[in-house]
C-alpha cells in the first residue's frame, strides 16, 4: 500500500458546507444529492433549507449546524488523527460509490491506500465459538495475503477476530457511532492498532455520537456496501449479521458462509443463508475462486453527485403538483417509477417534490429507491 492517491479535492469551504448540510436533520445521503443537484452547492443549499421544508409540510423548521459548529468538528477530528474524505475524492471508498446513496462525506483515520484494495467483508456473532473465532481469523490472514482488505464491523466475536488477522495486510473498521467513540470500549486499542498498521477506521455519524440500537443497520450497510463479497462466519437465526447479509445481496454483492453443527444456535443463520444459496466457505480458497473475476474489474468513475435528475432548470413545483404526489404516496413503499406514470409528472418534479417531504421528515426512503410517506400517529 501507498499513500494518498492524487485526484480532485473538495475545498476547505466547500467540505465545511458540505459537513454542515450532511449534519442538518431530515437530510439524509439521497436529499443531499439532489440538493446539490438543484442548487449548484451545499453552500446555496443551505440557504435555500428553510424554504424547502415549509413547501414539504414541516410542522418546524430545523435547526442547521453553524458555521462554528462545523468547524468544531473539523477540529475534533483533526485533534483525533482523522479528516473528513467527500464522495468523488481520491480517498473515498470505490465500491461504496455504487451503492444506492453511499455516504457524502464518510470520517476517516488511518490509511486511505487500503481503500485501493479488492475487499472482502468478514461478519458473525458476538458471542462466537473458538471455533468460529479460529475460522474467522484464519479467512482474514488468508484473503489478506492474497491481496484483499478485510471490512468489517469491529464488534465483539467474529468481528474482532477477522481484524485481528487482517492487521498486518490492510482492514478496514466501521463503526456505528462517531469516530471517537468506538464500540465496544475494549476495542480502543484495536482501532489504534488498524489505523497505525496501514488499515482504516470510519464513520458517517458525528463525532461524539454515541451508538443507537437503530445506527447498527446503518453500519452493516456501510459494511457490506464497501466489499465485493460477505462471508458469514456464525449467525444466529435473527442477528445483524444477517441484515449484513440481505444488504449485501440487494446490493449484487456474493454472500458467502461457514457451515456449522445444526445443533449449535450460532450456526443456524449460516445454515439458512445455505440453503437460501449462499457460498459454502470451508476455507479461503471458495472465496477467492468466486472472486476472482470481480477483484479486477474497477468502479465506474463518476463525478461527485452525478446521477440525481437534474433539477437546476426546473420551476418549483406548485400546490396542484404537490397535491398529485401525496395522494399517490401512503404507508406502502412505491417506486418513483410508479408514481410518475400514475401523475404524469417529469422525473424532475417528481424528485423536487420528493425532496421537499424529505426535508420536512415526511418522507421514508427504501431500499431499491422506493419511497413512502412516514406514518403519522395520531
Amino acid at each position: 500500500m501507498s499513500g494518498p492517491a492524487a485526484g480532485p479535492r473538495l475545498s476547505d469551504r466547500q467540505r465545511l458546507s458540505w459537513l454542515r448540510l450532511i449534519r442538518t436533520p431530515n437530510v439524509g445521503p439521497a436529499s443531499f444529492r439532489e440538493l446539490i443537484n438543484r442548487f449548484g452547492s451545499a453552500e446555496a443549499a443551505l440557504e435555500m433549507l428553510p424554504e424547502l421544508m415549509i413547501s414539504g409540510g414541516a410542522n418546524r423548521i430545523v435547526r442547521i449546524p453553524t458555521i462554528a459548529e462545523a468547524e468544531t468538528e473539523l477540529e475534533a477530528a483533526r485533534r483525533a488523527g482523522a479528516r473528513f474524505v467527500g464522495i468523488g475524492e481520491a480517498d473515498y471508498p470505490a465500491l461504496l460509490k455504487t451503492m444506492d446513496n453511499p455516504p457524502p462525506l464518510l470520517a476517516v483515520k488511518g490509511e486511505g491506500a487500503v481503500f485501493r484494495l479488492p475487499a472482502v467483508a468478514i461478519v458473525g456473532a458476538r458471542n462466537a465459538s473458538l471455533a468460529g473465532i479460529k475460522m474467522a481469523r484464519m479467512l482474514a490472514a488468508d484473503l489478506g495475503r492474497d491481496g484483499y482488505a478485510i471490512v468489517s464491523g469491529l464488534a465483539r466475536g467474529i468481528d474482532t477476530a477477522a481484524h485481528q488477522g487482517s492487521l498486518s495486510t490492510g482492514t478496514v473498521g466501521v463503526l456505528a457511532g462517531g469516530l471517537d467513540v468506538p464500540y465496544p470500549p475494549e476495542n480502543i486499542g484495536l482501532c489504534d492498532e488498524i489505523a497505525e498498521r496501514g488499515g482504516a477506521i470510519v464513520s458517517e455519524m458525528p463525532f461524539g455520537w454515541q451508538p443507537r440500537a437503530q445506527d447498527f443497520p446503518r453500519r452493516n450497510r456501510l459494511v457490506a456496501g464497501m466489499a465485493l463479497g460477505l462471508v458469514v462466519v456464525e449467525a444466529a437465526q435473527r442477528s445483524g449479521s444477517l441484515i449484513s447479509a440481505r444488504l449485501a445481496n440487494e446490493m449484487g454483492r456474493l454472500v458467502f458462509a461457514v457451515p456449522g453443527s445444526p445443533l449449535d444456535p450460532r450456526a443456524a443463520g449460516c445454515n439458512a443463508l445455505l440453503k437460501d444459496g449462499a457460498t459454502l466457505v470451508t476455507e479461503a480458497a471458495d472465496v477467492l475462486g468466486a472472486l476472482a473475476p470481480l477483484a479486477g474489474t474497477r468502479p465506474p468513475r463518476t463525478a461527485p453527485l452525478a446521477e440525481a435528475p437534474d433539477l437546476s432548470a426546473m420551476p418549483p413545483p406548485g400546490e396542484n403538483e404537490r397535491a398529485d404526489v401525496l395522494e399517490a404516496l401512503g404507508p406502502t413503499p412505491v417506486g418513483v417509477d410508479e408514481i410518475i406514470r400514475h401523475t404524469g409528472l417529469s422525473a424532475a418534479q417528481i424528485a423536487m417534490v420528493l425532496l421537499e417531504l424529505d426535508l420536512a421528515g415526511r418522507l421514508e426512503r427504501h431500499a431499491g429507491g422506493n419511497v413512502s410517506l412516514v406514518f403519522e400517529r395520531s
